[in-house]
C-alpha cells in the first residue's frame, strides 16, 4: 500500500532526526514501549540505514504491565539495540508512590518517570533526547516546539520557546540545558498505526482486543491506566475505528484526570 501522505511524514520525521543528530553530540531516544516510541524507533533505524547511533532509554517504573517489559527485551535483542534503563530505586525502596498509597498518581509520575530521567540525563550527559510526543495528543504537548529546551532542572517555559518557521530550527541553546526533540511532533494517532499497518511495525499485543471486547490505547503503569471497550484485534481495525471516533486518546489515562491541570504542571516541571 502506498500512501503518499505517510511518505511526506516519513520524510520530515527523519529531517528532524538527521538534523539533531549533525548538531548535538550526545544523543538518547526515549522508548516507552508504546506504539508512539516504537514507531520512532522505526524511523530513527531508517534514517541512519539500520543503525541507531545512539541508545534507547526506558524509565522503568517496576509498574509497567509485565508483557510490555518481555517485549522490550525481545526488541533490544532482535534488533541489536543499546538500552540505558532508568529507575527511580530510593523512591521505590521508600514506598512514595501511588499504589502505596502514599503519593498521588501526579506526584508519582513526577518521581518514577520525570525524576528517574533527570537521572539518567546526569549520568550520562545527554544533550539531546529524542521523544516521541505528538501535538494532537493531549493540549499540552500541542504548545510543543520540534527543538524544545529544558532547563538544568528539567524545566520546560512554555511561554518562551524559540520559532520554527520553513524548517529552520534553534539548534543552540545555553550551556546545561539539554533538548528534547519530537520527530513525530506533525503526525497523528491515526497516521501512526496507518505507518504501523505499511511498515509492519511490530507492537505490543495489549493494543489489540484479546476476545474480552476490551484493549489499551494508550499505555503506562498498570494502576493507572484502563483498557478501553474495542473489538479491535488488528491493526487495519484499529485505523478503521479511529477514522470514526471522536473519544480523546488518553481517555484510560488516570492521571490526566486527577485535576484540571495536573498534566499540564506535570510537563513544564520536566515531564515527557
Amino acid at each position: 500500500m502506498h500512501c503518499h501522505h505517510l511518505d511526506q511524514l516519513e520524510s520530515e520525521s527523519i529531517f528532524i532526526f538527521r538534523e539533531a543528530f549533525a548538531k548535538f553530540q550526545n544523543l538518547a531516544m526515549l522508548w516507552s514501549i508504546g506504539k508512539d516510541s516504537t514507531t520512532l524507533l522505526q524511523l530513527a533505524r531508517k534514517a541512519f540505514f539500520g543503525h541507531l547511533p545512539f541508545p534507547l532509554v526506558h524509565i522503568d517504573t517496576t509498574y509497567k504491565v509485565p508483557s510490555m517489559i518481555e517485549y522490550r527485551d525481545r526488541v533490544v535483542r532482535e534488533w541489536n539495540l543499546q538500552l540505558v534503563i532508568g529507575c527511580n530505586r530510593a523512591v521505590l525502596a521508600e514506598g512514595r508512590t501511588f499504589p502505596n498509597g502514599r503519593a498521588t498518581r501526579v506526584e508519582c509520575c513526577s518521581t518514577l518517570k520525570k525524576d528517574a530521567l533527570q537521572q539518567v540525563i546526569n549520568l550520562h550527559g545527554y544533550t539531546g533526547i529524542f521523544v516521541g510526543v505528538r501535538r494532537d495528543e493531549e493540549a499540552t504537548r500541542a504548545k510543543e516546539r520540534y527543538f524544545s529546551p529544558r532547563s538544568t532542572t528539567m524545566e520546560w517555559n512554555v511561554t518562551d520557546q524559540p520559532p520554527e518557521f520553513w524548517d529552520q530550527f534553534k539548534t543552540d541553546f545555553q550551556p546545561g540545558t539539554h533538548v528534547r526533540i519530537h520527530p513525530l511532533l506533525h503526525w497523528t494517532e491515526l497516521n501512526v498505526w496507518e505507518y504501523i499497518e505499511r511498515e509492519g511495525i511490530p507492537v505490543i499485543p495489549l493494543y489489540f482486543d484479546d476476545g474480552t471486547g476490551h484493549r489499551y490505547r494508550s499505555i503506562g503503569c498498570a494502576p493507572c491506566t484502563s483498557p478501553i471497550a474495542s473489538t479491535a484485534s488488528t491493526v487495519a481495525q484499529i485505523v478503521e475505528e479511529l477514522r470514526n471516533t471522536r473519544t480523546p486518546e488518553r481517555t484510560g489515562r488516570a492521571q490526566d484526570q486527577e485535576s484540571e491541570d495536573a498534566f499540564e504542571r506535570l510537563r513544564r516541571d520536566g515531564y515527557m
